[in-house]
């Protein structure tokens, strides 16, 4: 007869730790050429993602839209260039401030920027910054763009100063052959340690 008190502690937590490592290694390879654009997923974090041209070329649009988006938008409140932009359509999610549900309501938020009594800017952190096309019965009508970003507070008289560190997920639709940003995700906002 099988006797579980003479099953240590020790000996559960070695066969549990087992069977999870076979299952992960098990899901890993089943996984290993699900993105053709991906390498492996350690390149996919630490190194640059490598595209198919098609890919590249949505990359570096949305990379394009995305400098526009925060280097002109949020960096210099410049309403107009932001407009173009976004979808009619648009949605903002953030996890500290809740939703905005319009353009309009988002562009007002961006004109507030420089309303402050500091400027706040925003730098897209080195090779964090991916993209994956979405396709409907093999056409192209959007694309999910992801990345980490810093925020930073510049005040006259005192060197420039990180607030705060986040992750964003924004999703482009194609809207008569032009990118729209139409949702956008900012999450995991970490506070700096100042």
């Amino acid at each position: 007869m099988f006797n579980i008190a003479k099953i240590s502690f020790k000996a559960i937590i070695l066969k549990t730790l087992t069977s999870l490592l076979i299952f992960m290694g098990v899901f890993a390879c089943q996984n290993s050429n699900a993105n053709p654009n991906i390498n492996s997923q350690e390149e996919a974090s630490n190194e640059e993602t490598r595209y198919s041209p098609e890919v590249q070329k949505i990359f570096d649009q949305l990379e394009t839209n995305d400098s526009l988006l925060f280097g002109l938008g949020y960096n210099h409140c410049d309403t107009f260039a932001v407009k173009k932009l976004l979808s009619e359509n648009m949605e903002f999610y953030h996890d500290q401030a809740g939703i905005i549900k319009s353009k309009a309501d988002f562009v007002k938020g961006i004109s507030g920027l420089c309303q402050l009594d500091y400027k706040p800017t925003r730098e897209l952190v080195d090779k964090t910054l991916k993209v994956f096309p979405l396709y409907n019965n093999g056409k192209l009508y959007g694309a999910i763009q992801k990345g980490v970003h810093e925020f930073y507070g510049e005040e006259e008289n005192k060197p420039k100063y990180l607030t705060s560190t986040a992750r964003f997920t924004h999703v482009w639709i194609l809207e008569e052959e032009e990118w729209k940003l139409q949702r956008v995700l900012s999450y995991d906002h970490i506070p700096a340690e100042n």
